[in-house]
């Protein structure tokens, strides 16, 4: 495994890089967004992503990467405030983690994101649903014949409801069966993918929120 830390703080990209190599990870550093975005390439198999970044801010390098790769970014960020945490998920992060952060967790969400990424769906699904139609081999989305870009996490969070439409889904089974055991976070993250994948396919009622439970997949009628 290859990845890309883009910190512009020396001390933390060292403890990182350290960290990293020691579970036999190779690491490449850069310490700028525009940096990142020409260095990042398919030799890349995660993005570790700071915000605060001297050229530009972290939010724009990850709206940028997601534009144009799927690869997995875990955020890390002084930044702890619930909305820094969602407007970054929305962007396309699969996860977001706090400084200060330790090695294990950073190394148990890696694990995790590049497990639930990589894993290969079974090769039925979802198929078509009126207007909207999901093919898990190539794992591609269309809505009316035009294709939908969705981040990895968000793609398998769709599969994962849009496999039994109208039935509800519990948040807690949900963050088991799409993120895993290894999950961190609070489910605000739940909310915020939910929020991404309604806003693509540019209406709510594909996803329903079913209060004090969870979410149901619902076929929207032309």
């Amino acid at each position: 495994m290859r990845i890309l830390i883009v910190e512009d703080d020396p001390a933390v990209a060292a403890g990182i890089a350290d960290g990293l190599g020691a579970a036999a990870i190779e690491v490449d550093h850069v310490a700028g967004g525009q940096a990142a975005l020409d260095t990042l390439g398919p030799v890349h198999d995660l993005v570790v992503l700071d915000l605060g970044l001297p050229d530009m801010d972290g939010t724009d390098v990850c709206r940028q990467i997601r534009a144009r790769s799927a690869v997995p970014i875990i955020i890390v960020s002084a930044r702890g405030d619930e909305m820094d945490r969602v407007l970054a998920l929305e962007l396309g992060a699969d996860d977001y983690l706090v400084k200060p952060f330790g090695m294990r967790e950073l190394l148990a969400r890696i694990r995790a994101v590049t497990r639930r990424t990589a894993s290969s769906p079974e090769p039925d699904g979802p198929g078509d649903l009126g207007r909207l139609t999901i093919d898990v081999r190539s794992r591609r989305v269309t809505l009316d014949g035009q294709q939908i870009h969705l981040t990895p996490t968000e793609f398998d969070l769709l599969v994962y409801l849009a496999g039994e439409p109208g039935a509800v889904h519990r948040r807690s089974d949900i963050l088991r069966d799409v993120w895993h055991a290894e999950w961190y976070g609070a489910t605000k993250t739940l909310d915020a993918h939910v929020a991404g994948i309604r806003r693509k396919l540019g209406h709510p009622g594909w996803i329903e929120s079913v209060r004090g439970i969870g979410f149901r997949f619902e076929i929207v009628p032309a």
